[in-house]
């Protein structure tokens, strides 16, 4: 049965709300994740909060009843809670029905299996949550093999990410690695390295890709250091024909991501 919780006051209200300082996140290994949408794409994937706050008002939701036997069933804990206790968790004026929280999971490069997909995404010291989330979303959509991060990016789990992703956190398999790393790993194998680059006269439309094909975005403000692109396999350039130099790291991501699908 689950179990009410009304007071701010009370240990685990915060527990779960400092989940949103990366700190404490790193901690406790744990993350947050809201919204019907969200948890139940993890659940359809498996994965299960140990954790469930909803308001009351929400329990009569079908999915909402769903996730709490489901949770229930899994060994997890469920709270029933206030609309205001949800708001101080999620951050948010108007909170979604449901909060969950998660033990964190990722891969290493070992874990990967390479011939599992023809397209995987490589993104460099990314910054931004968002581009981030959208990213994750252009994997789910091109059924990317995994997203690759390189070096100090954004941290997957933060709330933003999470929300951002719409899901596709629980469907895209995350690798976090150093760049030796993962070119030792990358040439043990096979696999097309192309880098997105404004140094390059090559049209992205006119190259040809093979299968595995890794799509390595670099940096949202300096794009990928010079031995990255060296690196490479292949460079190319998605031509702009206004005074903009170069698309926003995600949306370049995923016009690349869709090329190659379409030539696989």
């Amino acid at each position: 049965m689950p179990r009410e919780i009304t007071a701010f006051s009370n240990p685990l209200i915060k527990y779960v709300r400092d989940l949103r300082d990366k700190r404490h996140r790193r901690e406790a290994h744990q993350f947050l994740a809201e919204g019907l949408r969200i948890l139940t794409e993890a659940r359809d994937m498996d994965r299960l909060p140990r954790m469930l706050f909803y308001a009351a008002a929400s329990a009569a939701h079908p999915l909402v009843r769903e996730l709490v036997i489901a949770v229930e069933t899994d060994g997890g804990e469920v709270i029933e809670t206030t609309p205001a206790i949800l708001s101080k968790l999620s951050g948010k004026d108007n909170p979604q029905a449901v909060v969950g929280v998660f033990d964190e999971f990722e891969v290493g490069l070992e874990g990967l299996d390479r011939a599992s997909s023809a397209i995987w995404l490589v993104a460099e010291r990314l910054r931004d949550p968002g581009n981030l989330g959208t990213i994750l979303r252009t994997g789910d959509a091109v059924g990317a093999g995994a997203l690759i991060l390189i070096g100090e990016c954004v941290d997957p789990f933060s709330v933003e990410a999470v929300r951002a992703s719409m899901g596709a956190l629980f469907t895209v398999p995350i690798v976090r690695c150093d760049w030796a790393e993962f070119l030792t790993w990358l040439r043990d194998g096979p696999g097309q390295l192309v880098g997105l680059s404004l140094d390059t006269e090559t049209d992205y439309r006119a190259a040809g890709y093979s299968a595995p094909t890794f799509l390595l975005t670099g940096n949202e403000a300096q794009g990928m250091p010079p031995e990255m692109a060296a690196a490479c396999d292949i460079l190319v350039k998605i031509p702009m024909l206004g005074k903009a130099d170069s698309l926003n790291a995600a949306v370049a991501t995923a016009v690349m991501a869709y090329e190659v699908l379409g030539q696989q």
